[in-house]
């Protein structure tokens, strides 16, 4: 899907009309150059209270217009209304370039801008409590299908905590016998990151996306992950770069598409 944000409208608002406009319920989105004021979020936390692994902060309203530099948003409904799980990487008013958990319902398009993404007919995300976490996540649910046709096959997933991220994907593709397949959309947490260049993000608590993710066989046939991912961790510290295999498991959950690229 592809679709104007209108200016003046609440994201979310935006966002649900344009996916119920190419007659979608839900997807997820790739978001860039998206212009939000007034706009407001979280960063990740360490927990307060030990009920959680790790929590958010407190809420940041920056002055003046932020913009979105880019990001991903799972879109579904969260108590029979509309709600998204959004995680970005953006410039605020005074030039500072920072990330974290865009808030749906304190945040406001500034200006027309065009998003794409991938919706969904015959699933839905649906945010519920998870007794593992102790969050509201989202999570795949099936839904009635609404189009005749649909021209994609594809599959909603959730990853849940200490999955490593690469591995998983391979495996499920492994297991439907899927050899090429993208991700689209892909908004969660792992714990840290560590990234093919050497590099290490060693605080545990990050806000990720996926900016580009591809599965497909390797020289030798074997089908393996190619994720790019950005993320900020709870020092507000920013890491973008391609995701080691096999060391990147999930800190609280990670949702996202997978369409499949198979003949």
């Amino acid at each position: 899907v592809s679709f104007d944000l209108a200016p003046g409208a609440l994201l979310i608002d935006a966002v649900r009309e344009g996916f119920a406009a190419e007659g979608f319920g839900g997807g997820v989105l790739e978001l860039s150059d998206v212009a939000l004021a007034p706009f407001a979020y979280v960063m990740p936390a360490l927990s307060k209270t030990g009920d959680n692994a790790a929590f958010y902060s407190d809420t940041f309203r920056p002055a003046g217009i932020a913009c979105i530099s880019n990001g991903a948003m799972t879109f579904g409904r969260r108590d029979g209304a509309p709600f998204f799980h959004c995680h970005a990487l953006w410039t605020e008013a005074d030039g500072r370039r920072t990330g974290g958990h865009v808030l749906p319902i304190e945040t406001t398009v500034a200006r027309r801008a065009r998003v794409t993404g991938f919706g969904l007919d015959g699933a839905l995300f649906e945010a519920n409590l998870d007794p593992e976490t102790n969050f509201t996540l989202f999570a795949p649910i099936p839904v009635a299908r609404t189009q005749s046709t649909t021209p994609v096959r594809a599959f909603a997933l959730r990853l849940r905590p200490n999955q490593d991220f690469a591995l998983s994907l391979e495996a499920f593709c492994q297991q439907h016998g899927i050899t090429n397949a993208r991700v689209r959309g892909g908004v969660g947490s792992t714990i840290g990151a560590r990234f093919n260049d050497g590099r290490v993000v060693e605080n545990f608590a990050t806000e990720v996306y996926i900016r580009s993710g591809l599965i497909a066989p390797d020289a030798s046939g074997t089908v393996q992950a190619t994720i790019d991912a950005s993320l900020v961790d709870f020092t507000g510290a920013l890491a973008e770069g391609r995701l080691m295999r096999g060391d990147n498991p999930v800190l609280m959950t990670f949702e996202l598409v997978l369409e499949v690229l198979d003949a």
